[in-house]
């Protein structure tokens, strides 16, 4: 990694690339700590000190770690990246259901153009009512149970309305600056957001490790981390290559293919994005639940269910259904992500053939065979990155969801977008310097 960042920084063009993504993060990370007007900042300090740790957070906390504690704070960007993620989930089942969106998909450039847009209205639809939502929860003392302490300083409607729309304005704003690192800087924006959120809470909850379990645990936790990043580059890493010849073709008086690649097909094929999926689906049916609960009075059958099996990470019913979910989504994405008849015509276009294959429906037979049984590891491998460290941290005495930092989740999403911001980062570097070898 430094030996591709000294050289990009020695860069001018990928020098201000650089800057301009860290740049933007540090504007993200300055709204994450800027309280929202009509907001009791101390409060809500001491709040989240009392509630660190415990169970009343309940799966907020996962969600909480993707804004990089800004939700739990109310601040400016509490609602942060997961209206955007959520409206991208919408857009792409949609692409499946509706054939307009379809045809869209087809256009290529111009038809993703027009899907983005539309993801981007159903993200300030969806960030409206859930910048409202996290104001109801917090003036009914109930996004952060165990703490008797008004974080409203100003409950009234005019002064709500205020809180909504500027917490509005900052999804809107994170889902720029997501936009514009993408376009202008280096890496997926959206994902370096989370992982500058996800990264940002390290030493405080290291420090909450070491108070709560003592150095031993701290340390085998901290050893346990660098297993889990290992074997995550390994697999991240692992690709199945699959031979394609080129045939030699005339055009006018130069002879063109005859060539021989691969086509690189990944045991992640979906990255990092079915872990980001279920996790944001999975904390829908509680926040229902402590929505239509009453302030006063004993919960519904239907939500005291809600918090007993899909609240608490170590449960069983929990961990299943996390599970399923990270499977489903993973087997989702890379269908929609890869066509494997898009890849045999393509090859077909231009002359390639798989050796043993015949062109045309053979071919996507078999690359789709092939993508089959590489994604069901995949999948696997995913769920059980993402499940089973929490499950050790939880098994411990005094397990709260304090140390999501250090699991699974936490350390699936900072290796990918590293090993992807890096990447990018080589290959924009050996186009420079192709670029100066041909001048």
């Amino acid at each position: 990694m430094l030996s591709a960042l000294v050289p990009a920084l020695r860069t001018p063009d990928l020098r201000r690339k650089i800057l301009f993504t860290l740049g933007l993060i540090a504007l993200f990370r300055l709204g994450t700590a800027l309280p929202s007007p009509g907001v009791d900042f101390k409060s809500v300090r001491t709040c989240v000190g009392v509630v660190s740790g415990g169970e009343s957070a309940g799966i907020y906390q996962l969600i909480d770690l993707f804004s990089g504690g800004a939700m739990l704070h109310l601040s400016v960007f509490a609602v942060g990246v997961m209206p955007f993620i959520t409206a991208s989930i919408i857009t792409q089942l949609l692409t499946i259901v509706i054939p307009r969106f379809e045809e869209l998909r087809n256009e290529g450039q111009s038809g993703q153009a027009k899907i983005t847009q539309y993801t981007r209205y159903v993200a300030m639809a969806l960030a409206v009512l859930q910048a409202t939502t996290l104001v109801a929860l917090a003036a009914r003392r109930q996004l952060l149970r165990g703490c008797d302490k008004d974080i409203l300083a100003d409950a009234s409607i005019f002064g709500v309305i205020i809180i909504v729309l500027v917490m509005t304005a900052g999804a809107a704003l994170v889902m720029w600056f997501g936009e514009q690192i993408t376009e202008r800087g280096i890496g997926n924006g959206m994902s370096l957001l989370i992982f500058a959120g996800i990264a940002a809470r390290i030493p405080a909850q290291g420090r909450q490790l070491y108070e709560s379990r003592g150095v031993i645990a701290t340390v085998l936790v901290g050893l346990a981390t660098v297993a889990i990043l290992v074997g995550v580059i390994f697999v991240e890493q692992g690709q199945r290559r699959i031979p394609v010849q080129y045939a030699k073709r005339v055009v006018g008086r130069k002879m063109y293919g005859g060539s021989s690649t691969y086509l690189p097909l990944k045991v992640n094929q979906a990255g990092v994005i079915p872990v980001i999926f279920a996790s944001s689906l999975l904390y829908l049916p509680n926040l229902l639940a402590q929505l239509t609960q009453k302030s006063s009075g004993n919960p519904a059958k239907w939500q005291e269910l809600i918090q007993k099996y899909l609240v608490n990470p170590s449960n069983p019913v929990y961990v299943g259904i996390y599970f399923a979910l990270i499977v489903f989504f993973t087997y989702f994405y890379v269908a929609i992500t890869f066509n494997p008849e898009e890849r045999a015509d393509e090859m077909k276009k231009f002359g390639g053939f798989i050796p043993g294959y015949r062109p045309g429906k053979p071919t996507a037979d078999y690359l789709n065979f092939v993508l089959s049984r590489i994604t069901l590891p995949g999948s696997i491998y995913l769920g059980a990155v993402a499940v089973l460290p929490n499950l050790l941290l939880h098994s411990g005495s005094g397990g709260p969801a304090q140390n999501l930092v250090f699991g699974g989740t936490s350390v699936l999403i900072m290796v990918s977008v590293g090993l992807d911001t890096v990447k990018q980062i080589e290959s924009q570097l050996m186009n420079k310097n192709y670029q100066g070898f041909l001048r």
